[in-house]
């Protein structure tokens, strides 16, 4: 362990990679005794492997039994150091990969970072992007804007919308985006479906966007500022090959691994100059568009993918609200005949059952019994199971 510990003194490393390095040693020393009973049989030569390499043995290796319950709080610390050590060094490669080298850690990385589940989401919001948002169900508003739910039924929504950027925190936001729709359409409006998007596109949404924060707070002597997180979340899912989706403490790992100057949670300006322009500058990114179907989905994205880059281990995925909710639902106990069954609006259940039955293997006579079928869903049922169940008694 101890030539594991020392080992990065010989790597080239940037200065945030050493700033990383020299912090966890800090914690390393508090943990001392505990880390050199480690048994240590790989001793990565490169920075990247070796935050790998001392996170897994930190989380695996390491008897938490003999830990002090003071000690817990050091050993967290220098799991996230290496985490971010991880992200910043990966981000730090898209700095001079080509495309070929972004596809390839993709599809290597598929698994661990759940790309087929946010491509499903990706291509969820496909045909949103045209439609207003004053027109979209609550759900689809939702999946749009990066916010789960308990109402999102896994059978239609098989994918956690809070992929690439969460808002579920931004409650402001979220209530502003209820109450006043068409106001946030006409930003996004401002960022056209297909082309360039300009630097005077971009201040348009931005004027836009940061009048309905100021309006909703008159009363304040400088309003309410505008967030920049949920703002990106929107532009991200406008022009997902265009766009990083931040949250907050995203802007530190993007800052420091493409080597710009950092800015804050309401700096707009900021987020064009350092990041998306910095962006633009990249091979991978000016790539032409490829002729392969399955490259050419990643490229259609490509901007919100970079998302892949940041530290993600075989729990990352697991994690998913869509997972979570699809596992209680299906092992949920049955409800009781005559106790109150979960209340859904008319639009929602009829929303939920009429995307399903447009999937191309829905049997026909199930189109007929759709109002049965939205009947069911809003006395409780999944559209799965009114479907088993009429599957049972039609099928």
């Amino acid at each position: 362990m101890r030539k594991l510990l020392s080992s990065p003194v010989k790597m080239a490393l940037s200065d945030a990679e050493n700033v990383i390095y020299q912090n966890i040693l800090k914690y390393a020393a508090e943990l001392s005794l505990n880390l050199m009973a480690v048994k240590v049989e790989n001793r990565p030569e490169d920075f990247l492997s070796w935050c790998y390499e001392l996170h897994n043995l930190c989380q695996n290796g390491v008897n938490y039994d003999l830990l002090e319950p003071a000690q817990l709080a050091p050993l967290k610390k220098m799991q996230d150091l290496l985490e971010k050590g991880v992200s910043i060094t990966q981000l730090k490669m898209l700095r001079i990969a080509p495309w070929p080298v972004f596809y390839q850690y993709v599809e290597q990385n598929r698994e661990v970072q759940a790309l087929d589940e946010r491509l499903r989401l990706l291509l969820h919001i496909e045909p949103l992007r045209a439609l207003p948002l004053a027109q979209m169900n609550e759900l689809d508003l939702d999946a749009f804007s990066g916010k789960h739910t308990a109402q999102h039924d896994p059978s239609v929504y098989n994918f956690d919308n809070e992929w690439f950027a969460s808002t579920k925190g931004a409650k402001l936001f979220q209530q502003l985006l209820l109450e006043q729709p068409a106001e946030f359409d006409a930003a996004l409006d401002c960022i056209p479906l297909e082309g360039e998007v300009s630097h005077q596109d971009f201040k348009d949404f931005v004027s836009k966007y940061s009048k309905i924060f100021h309006s909703c707070t008159q009363d304040k002597a400088q309003g309410e500022k505008a967030p920049l997180a949920p703002a990106t979340r929107l532009l991200a899912m406008r022009r997902p090959d265009q766009f990083i989706a931040l949250s907050a403490g995203k802007i530190d790992l993007y800052c420091q691994g493409f080597s710009t100057a950092k800015f804050n949670a309401f700096d707009f300006d900021g987020y064009w100059s350092e990041l998306i322009l910095t962006l633009r500058s990249f091979s991978w990114w000016r790539q032409a568009e490829p002729e392969n179907e399955d490259e050419k989905a990643l490229w259609q994205h490509r901007a919100v993918l970079a998302d892949l880059f940041l530290f993600a281990d075989k729990t990352t995925a697991q994690s998913s609200n869509y997972l979570r909710l699809k596992d209680r639902l299906e092992n949920r106990p049955v409800r009781a005949k005559g106790a109150t069954p979960r209340k859904r609006t008319k639009e929602t259940a009829e929303a939920l059952v009429d995307r399903r039955l447009a999937e191309p293997d829905t049997p026909e006579y199930l189109h007929s019994k759709r109002d049965s079928l939205v009947h069911e869903v809003k006395n409780g049922k999944t559209v799965d199971q009114a479907i088993q169940l009429f599957r049972a008694i039609f099928g």
